[in-house]
């Protein structure tokens, strides 16, 4: 549990209401585990659909849940006028992603008014066997929230 103090009392409402208007998270059959502020889960469950030429799952399903969940992350520390957007991030892929679910972990390092850097690491989970299989650092930036387009 991180030490960080949410900017709003419904800040996992509104962060589960934001993820379930992602369809990219929806089309990638992810979905949300755990929220607490500044760190967040989201699960990716095996799909045939998500792989790439060598049976692995594509580094881009990767890279958008462990994005996501930091993007998320950021967003349980910021007052409800404000949304997060990507600003800039690198992933280091330590093994292929073969598993039978991946689990995003993000969480904030360090919290801005303006910008947000993050981490974040995905773990491959096979049975009874993990292994670790990407990480992340990204930078958030905090934006005017807009009305939702959908």
């Amino acid at each position: 549990m991180s030490d960080f103090k949410p900017a709003c009392p419904g800040f996992e409402h509104r962060v589960r209401e934001s993820f379930a208007r992602q369809s990219l998270m929806t089309t990638l059959g992810a979905r949300m585990t755990h929220v607490v502020p500044g760190e967040v889960h989201i699960e990716l469950p095996f799909s045939a659909a998500l792989l790439q030429q060598q049976g692995f799952v594509h580094a881009g399903a990767i890279t958008s849940v462990v994005d996501s969940a930091c993007g998320y992350a950021a967003l349980t520390l910021l007052p409800d006028t404000h949304e997060v957007v990507s600003v800039e991030f690198k992933v280091n892929f330590l093994n292929p992603a073969k598993g039978a679910r991946f689990v995003a972990v993000g969480r904030v390092f360090k919290a801005g008014r303006t910008l947000s850097v993050c981490s974040g690491e995905v773990t491959a989970f096979d049975g009874d066997a993990k292994k670790s299989i990407a990480l992340m650092q990204t930078t958030m930036m905090a934006v005017a929230a807009t009305p939702s387009a959908v």
